[in-house]
């Protein structure tokens, strides 16, 4: 991926992939000449205003709702969000089915999300900060998605409690209420009545067989006499079968949804697309954040606050060393740890846990002398959130 060039650049182009790869940046005409006129327009702090300052500047701006804003900052995260989908590809977390353009894609639909956890204030910068929320993002679901994937239908309705049920049928559109209770009183027939011969918590379970069909068609006859309308019309076995197979799709796309373009109109009327729907620079807020960008004292803390951690690590021992890089670094599961290192899956456990006390305690330490900060419940919160970022972000050796 070729790095770009310039504050402009920075905040008003966005990726292109050919063949699933970073291709090009492609400028977005309007946030460019947004950018171009607040460099140009407005007094900035010498020396010159930092690619810092204008993430602080933007995502202050985004806090008061604005769609310019939002559309700088969304470019301005790009590289964050490829490199994680990138890695999350190339360590096989994937699969064959996602490429990294589409795990690029549902990361960015999260970008509020993002923007609304991020805190200044906290020392990370949101560039790390997005770093490890997108993957995160991503690792969550597509483990929502293999379990989505590996269920068969029946196996994906009988573990669908009745809320996810309706939220899925409303989902797709059916909100005539009659017909939601049909199907809920299929779907409930169907949970009470079919009993699999398959363990307990199997994935890959089979069709019902045409005695519990039956089985199921006769509770929806009897019990819709009493808790659907009169006029609801008798079910047979094929009916209910196709009517939860729908249910099962529904599901299966309430769970997991098409992802989208990001970049789409905002309504049929109206042609304009997201990041172009821009305003005028807010100059009071511009002043504010200038006497913000000169204050050195932040930037010097995060320089401190660096040394702290890397000299906390690196008094680990080489063996717990080791278990976090392939925890953070290379994204393994416990177990996968436990294989690879040829130990129990709970002394990987132990160690992780004891590891990562001893840095809360060292950026503990370092918060109250440095930050004279009364470390009460929400404090400490905060710093094992901001510990969680630095290790995921760490340059491992």
């Amino acid at each position: 991926m070729r790095p770009r060039q310039g504050l402009i650049e920075t905040f008003s182009t966005f990726v292109t992939f050919t063949e699933d790869y970073f291709d090009c940046w492609i400028s977005d005409s309007k946030l460019r000449r947004s950018m171009d006129r607040c460099l140009k327009t407005q007094p900035l702090p010498k020396p010159p205003a930092s690619e810092k300052f204008w993430v602080h500047f933007w995502h202050k701006k985004w806090q008061t709702s604005s769609d310019e804003a939002q559309g700088h900052l969304l470019a301005y995260l790009q590289e964050a969000c490829y490199w994680s989908a990138y890695k999350t590809v190339n360590a096989g977390f994937a699969g064959v089915h996602l490429s990294i353009a589409d795990l690029f894609q549902i990361a960015l639909t999260q970008v509020e999300r993002i923007l609304n956890g991020f805190d200044p204030d906290r020392g990370s910068t949101l560039k790390d900060y997005a770093s490890v929320a997108f993957k995160s993002i991503i690792r969550d679901l597509l483990r929502q998605r293999r379990e989505t994937d590996i269920c068969s239908d029946w196996a994906l309705l009988r573990k669908l409690s009745q809320k996810r049920l309706r939220e899925s049928l409303q989902n797709a559109g059916v909100n005539n209420e009659e017909q939601l209770e049909q199907y809920i009183l299929a779907w409930t027939g169907f949970k009470a009545l079919y009993v699999p011969t398959q363990a307990t918590g199997t994935r890959q379970l089979k069709k019902p067989d045409t005695a519990t069909w039956e089985a199921i068609a006769k509770f929806y006859n009897t019990e819709r006499q009493t808790q659907l309308s009169p006029k609801t019309t008798p079910a047979t076995p094929a009916t209910l079968e196709r009517s939860l197979t729908q249910c099962a799709k529904w599901a299966r796309l309430y769970l997991y949804p098409t992802v989208g373009s990001l970049n789409i109109t905002k309504s049929d009327s109206d042609t304009r697309e997201i990041v172009e729907d821009l305003v005028d620079p807010n100059e009071p807020m511009l002043a504010e954040l200038i006497a913000e960008e000169e204050n050195q004292d932040r930037q010097t803390q995060q320089v401190q606050l660096k040394q702290t951690l890397t000299t906390a690590l690196e008094r680990l021992k080489p063996d717990v060393l080791e278990i976090l890089r392939l925890y953070y670094e290379q994204g393994l599961t416990q177990q996968d740890i436990a294989q690879q290192l040829d130990m129990k899956q709970y002394t990987v456990s132990r160690r992780l846990t004891k590891a990562r006390e001893t840095l809360l305690k060292a950026l503990a330490q370092w918060t109250q002398n440095t930050l004279k900060g009364e470390l009460t419940s929400e404090a400490i919160a905060q710093i094992s959130t901001l510990l969680e970022e630095w290790l995921y972000s760490y340059s491992w050796k």
